[in-house]
């Protein structure tokens, strides 16, 4: 049997996901033999921009998906809020796990609710998603770009140099430092990624062994929702500069999809939502992106876009 090897990112929290992936693929093939490829990629490398001016989180699986396409690798792992809307075409998403937490978390020292941090407290987070929605929420808060690992974040909260930070739950939870999180941000109020928290595996797409060996890890009803959100996103083609928010959850044998787009100050939120049969989610996504566009995200995405 040929060896398995996973592309990743060197990161406690990408090391955790394609450790996760290659100890469930274990399970089901013991005799299987998986390694590990460690690699940097550029959005490791580069923490003192926002991501959305140096080319957005596509950064982050650049390098990982020349691994896949030079043979040096035979599967990646990322978190899928990570992955663009388009992949290159002999590349493909051949697995979603189950989801994480979806949600957004509060972390501070010293406040305990994001509704009650003052006047000019000062909030981290590199996410143009989160600013929009915050400052729409809250425009008396100061919010500041937040780049680096879980880690660095935290440390950068405990050094006093923000009041209050941002993070994804689910990255909190995996790596066991839950307890730092003194505010679980309800969807309501702050609506996640496209794809947070979830894990996905992205591999060849003529590479029918290890698309049949990824089958075992795949979670239909979190991929079905994955899906919308992405359909969604695709459909909207908004890019990294432009906030946007999608989140679709397994109601029976429906899908319900929420999403948004906003302006990066959060002075124009456009939101949306809409449910449809589970075994079409790809149409239930665009046919929420079209709802949007009409309802104004087309002025918002084409502001953004010839702003920049």
């Amino acid at each position: 049997m040929r060896p398995i090897r996973i592309a990743t990112r060197k990161s406690q929290l990408a090391l955790w996901q394609a450790d996760y992936v290659k100890t469930r693929l274990l399970e089901v093939f013991p005799d299987r033999d998986i390694t590990l490829v460690k690699m940097s990629t550029e959005g490791d490398r580069i923490l003192d921009s926002p991501l959305a001016k140096i080319g957005g989180k596509g950064l982050f699986i650049k390098e990982l998906e020349q691994g896949l396409l030079d043979g040096r690798c035979d599967l990646a792992v990322h978190s899928t809020k990570d992955m663009p809307a388009q992949l290159p075409d002999d590349l493909h998403i051949s697995a979603i796990c189950q989801r994480e937490d979806p949600r957004d978390a509060f972390v501070s020292v010293h406040h305990r609710h994001l509704s009650e941090l003052p006047k000019g407290a000062c909030v981290g987070t590199s996410s143009l998603r989160r600013q929009c929605q915050i400052r729409a929420r809250f425009p008396h808060l100061r919010i500041e770009d937040l780049r680096g690992n879980v880690n660095t974040r935290l440390k950068k909260l405990e050094e006093g140099n923000y009041d209050a930070i941002i993070l994804a739950a689910a990255g909190l939870i995996r790596l066991g430092l839950d307890r730092h999180i003194t505010e679980f941000i309800e969807t309501d109020a702050c609506l996640p990624a496209v794809g947070q928290g979830a894990v996905c595996i992205e591999s060849r797409r003529d590479d029918e062994e290890i698309n049949e060996l990824v089958r075992a890890l795949h979670h239909t009803d979190t991929a079905d929702c994955v899906l919308a959100e992405r359909a969604m996103n695709e459909r909207l083609e908004g890019g990294c500069q432009v906030p946007i928010g999608g989140h679709a959850t397994i109601k029976g044998s429906e899908v319900f999809l929420r999403g948004l787009v906003g302006l990066p100050d959060g002075s124009r939120i456009i939101r949306g939502e809409i449910s449809g049969l589970a075994s079409n989610p790809a149409t239930i996504g665009i046919n929420l992106a079209n709802d949007l566009l009409e309802k104004g995200a087309k002025a918002i995405l084409d502001s953004v876009t010839n702003s920049g």
